[in-house]
């Protein structure tokens, strides 16, 4: 079972689960993924959110891959709630 924190969203959960699936990704590509159903600007915010709280990592060209502490999220090793992310 994934632990959040309360700066995380469902579309979070969503847009980590897609880049591990399919690979880094940018806003622009994921606004148009159908299990992803917000506007381009949340997308980015988001990606910018957990990238800020190490669940993602920044490329160039705003791409943005999944980070090891992403990937322990997402399998349930990591009590992100319990981390001490910037959450900004």
């Amino acid at each position: 079972m994934r632990k959040s924190s309360s700066w995380m969203t469902l579309w979070d959960d969503r847009i980590m689960e897609v880049i591990r699936d399919e690979g880094p990704s940018s806003a622009s590509e994921l606004v148009d993924h159908k299990y992803i159903h917000v506007s381009k600007s949340t997308i980015s915010r988001r990606l910018n959110k957990l990238a800020d709280n190490d669940l993602l990592e920044r490329l160039p060209n705003g791409v943005y891959s999944l980070t090891k502490n992403g990937e322990q999220y997402l399998d349930g090793e990591l009590n992100v709630a319990k981390q001490e992310f910037q959450s900004k």
